[in-house]
């Protein structure tokens, strides 16, 4: 039983630090260096489509550029230059939607960049005094998600989940609002 413990404490720890990687590469060689992935000879017919079709999504968007914002990050992402500029309406919404977050959820907090792509919007963070890791996005796969280890659920916990779910619903409306101008001023 104390070896499945520890396979699953370093799935655990391998997941999380590839979770931080931005390179598929990165990703790999932590799984090799845990004993996780067996390095093995793959022929190119062997290739599974799965891996065309990632190549595909990255190629669609492969510029991106980051702006700071009130100590924020946005990191928007598209094919073109053009695609690539930032709104005062959404650094105005950016700035509101972490004033809300704080206000809102929890005083406590450090976000991640807030990632906005042509179809869909992600933005994370971790509420310190829980130690808990969200996840909101918008778009392709919508939906609140936290992480946390050994999570005590109590009523502090219950109200933070409750704090994480309505807001993430002004969340999902402001950004899709800020999603359809872009389209809007995108076709025009």
């Amino acid at each position: 039983m104390n070896n499945n413990y520890d396979e699953i404490k370093k799935l655990l720890e391998s997941s999380r630090t590839m979770l931080s990687k931005n390179d598929l590469s990165e990703s790999k060689s932590t799984l090799v260096k845990k004993g996780l992935l067996k390095e093995m000879d793959i022929k190119p017919d062997n290739f599974d489509s799965s891996i065309e079709d990632e190549s595909n999504i990255k190629s669609q968007y492969d510029k991106k550029k980051k702006y700071r914002v009130s100590g924020g990050l946005i990191v928007i992402h598209g094919k073109n230059n053009q695609n690539l500029e930032l709104s005062t309406d959404e650094k105005i919404a950016f700035q509101e939607t972490m004033d809300d977050f704080i206000n809102e959820v929890s005083d406590l907090s450090d976000f991640e960049s807030l990632n906005l792509y042509p179809n869909n919007v992600d933005w994370s963070g971790k509420i310190i005094d829980f130690d808990v890791d969200f996840y909101f996005t918008i778009g392709e796969n919508n939906g609140v998600y936290i992480n946390g280890d050994m999570l005590k659920l109590n009523e502090e916990f219950v109200e933070l989940v409750n704090k994480l779910s309505s807001f993430y619903e002004k969340f999902k409306s402001k950004w899709a609002k800020m999603l359809s101008q872009r389209k809007k001023t995108s076709e025009s």
